[in-house]
């Protein structure tokens, strides 16, 4: 992900494919090095919190989905969420109430939802729950308009194989995984910060973060399956 001030510098590679859309940015690596299983949404709450109070919006940015056309918008998202990698345009994803890939948030509408839902350990649904956060929280979602490259606007690198633990589910998991989270978020998250790196990516502050997540096994028992 990165998380963006609204004034415009010399920073480099803030919106799509190679742009130079001069969007003052600070990228963070989000890297979990614990022993659960990969969990995303706890992941991006993290680097929200840790990004301090000097930056004014988020892109929460997979990093297995590459931009490759220069009109993709990644400016403020003022009016609400503003979601770059939209159905019509992911390679892979087309349902309408998808909003995984690459979610542009202003800080404040990320705190009226209380973040990202922290029970989603292993690939995928936590994007799905997300976008009821955000249609409970009163928030109108934007998409990207005038984008004529289709499916071919993303180069998607994801390959199932690379995390076999990540995709399995468990009975009380497929339970659980369609169930709006109504109390979990920021304010429920738990972790502590390994170790941080900073170094510069295309003339971008970057900081690289290792995470060890908390897991209570009496409630998501399926943090740790193996």
């Amino acid at each position: 992900m990165f998380l963006s001030r609204r004034k415009p510098t010399m920073y480099r590679r803030a919106g799509g494919g190679g742009g130079r859309k001069k969007i003052r940015h600070h990228i963070f690596i989000l890297n979990q090095v614990d022993h659960y299983r990969f969990n995303r949404a706890s992941l991006i709450n993290v680097g929200f919190l840790e990004s301090g109070n000097d930056t004014d919006y988020i892109a929460m940015h997979d990093v297995d989905l590459l931009p490759l056309n220069e009109e993709l918008d990644y400016s403020f998202p003022a009016a609400g969420p503003f979601h770059v990698a939209s159905p019509e345009l992911h390679p892979l994803y087309h349902y309408s109430t998808y909003v995984g890939g690459i979610l542009l948030l202003t800080k404040q509408h990320y705190r009226m939802c209380n973040g990202m839902s922290n029970r989603f350990w292993g690939w995928g649904r936590e994007d799905d729950e997300f976008y009821r956060r955000i249609r409970a929280a009163g928030l109108q979602l934007f998409r990207p308009l005038g984008i004529t490259s289709g499916y071919k606007t993303f180069q998607h690198l994801h390959d199932p194989a690379w995390r076999k633990r990540d995709q399995k589910r468990i009975a009380s998991q497929k339970q659980e995984q369609f169930k709006v989270d109504r109390t979990g978020g920021l304010t429920n998250l738990e972790y502590r910060i390994e170790s941080r790196t900073s170094l510069s990516v295309a003339g971008a502050p970057c900081t690289v973060l290792n995470i060890l997540l908390e897991c209570d096994s009496s409630e998501t028992p399926w943090c740790t399956f193996g």
